[in-house]
């Protein structure tokens, strides 16, 4: 074939077609009472754990951001929990995982109760080092992942934090978990995860200080965005429309990233606390019972709080809560599996 005959070839042939991905982020409560708890209930294949499982391997992600997953130092957790997903039919070889700030002790009263040491000491709420981090498994490999966790509160621009004292100020982290960039590498080009979980916008007094502090968490990634394409992925802890929170976090977002909107097949009866909420129950990504442990008595009713929001260039192809009718085979392992729901966006890679 000559040269001109070769071009002409080409361009019948039109640009290379873009490679389908699905992400996905699942908070799987894998999150136990102790440091080691975890890795002995996996090794025992408690049903819990196993139900995470084989729910993450019937949503079968490219790529998943895990959120309340207990660390631990030579990551034998998420080792062992990666095979047992294998084992449900869905091998993600590639992981990682880093220290996280919850459970991280300061040796300051940070709450300002008198007491030191306490979870509410932690750079993030822990009751051990480790409880309840962040991990990826991915079929993918992995670039160098930029861990952002170290940053302090009062260095974020126009931060929120309430007046501390210098010595809080000066150790207390922004991230109450994590905050990486974790690229995923499809042959030479990265497409980054912009991963965090945040704070619940509850449990502290008229200060605020966990609004403020999860609202900057969102915020933070608008001065740390990639020159690549990017999602961000994450449990945000705040529902766009009901709960508590400062909703123009996740507003400033919608600057930079698409929201899919990713459903649910199925929605529970909206009773007790639901009925009062505004928002539409099908995006809802956590089952929370009305429960007296909440500040409202009747409980925070379900709600949207896991997210995978695409850059805007990216194009979204298809996107799903995994909520299926609870009566069915894998609606009953679902739900054994968490609270929350594993939530999934597809997008064309070019």
């Amino acid at each position: 074939m000559g040269l001109k005959a070769g071009l002409v070839a080409l361009a019948l042939a039109g640009p290379a077609s873009a490679e389908t991905l699905r992400i996905a982020t699942f908070s799987p409560d894998l999150t136990r009472k102790g440091p080691g708890l975890l890795l002995r209930d996996i090794r025992a294949r408690d049903p819990q754990v196993l139900a995470a499982a084989a729910t993450i391997a019937g949503a079968r992600p490219d790529a998943i951001l895990l959120t309340g997953f207990d660390w631990d130092h030579d990551g034998l957790a998420l080792a062992g929990f990666a095979a047992l997903v294998a084992e449900a039919g869905l091998d993600l070889p590639h992981r990682f995982a880093a220290r996280p700030n919850s459970g991280m002790a300061t040796g300051l009263d940070l709450d300002g109760d008198g007491q030191t040491g306490t979870a509410d000491d932690a750079q993030g709420f822990g009751l051990f080092s480790g409880e309840a981090g962040m991990a990826i498994l991915s079929r993918l490999p992995l670039g160098e992942v930029t861990d952002h966790s170290a940053a302090l509160w009062r260095d974020l621009p126009g931060a929120l934090m309430p007046k501390s004292a210098p010595e809080i100020a000066g150790v207390q982290r922004l991230s109450s978990t994590a905050h990486w960039d974790v690229p995923l590498m499809i042959g030479e080009r990265p497409l980054h995860l912009l991963a965090w979980s945040a704070t619940p916008p509850v449990f502290d007094g008229p200060e605020d200080r966990n609004g403020r502090r999860n609202h900057d968490e969102a915020v933070f990634w608008l001065s740390h965005l990639p020159d690549a394409p990017f999602l961000l992925i994450g449990n945000l802890n705040i529902d766009p429309v009901d709960g508590d929170g400062r909703r123009e976090a996740f507003d400033a977002l919608m600057s930079v990233a698409q929201d899919p909107e990713p459903r649910g097949e199925w929605q529970p009866a909206q009773e007790g606390a639901n009925v009062v909420q505004k928002g539409d129950p099908a995006l809802d990504t956590a089952d929370w019972p009305d429960t007296a442990d909440w500040p409202d008595a009747d409980g925070p009713g379900n709600m949207r709080v896991d997210y995978v929001l695409p850059a805007k260039a990216l194009r979204v192809t298809d996107a799903a809560v995994l909520w299926p009718d609870p009566a069915s085979e894998t609606g009953k392992t679902v739900a054994a599996a968490s609270r929350h729901r594993l939530v999934w966006v597809e997008i064309d890679f070019p």
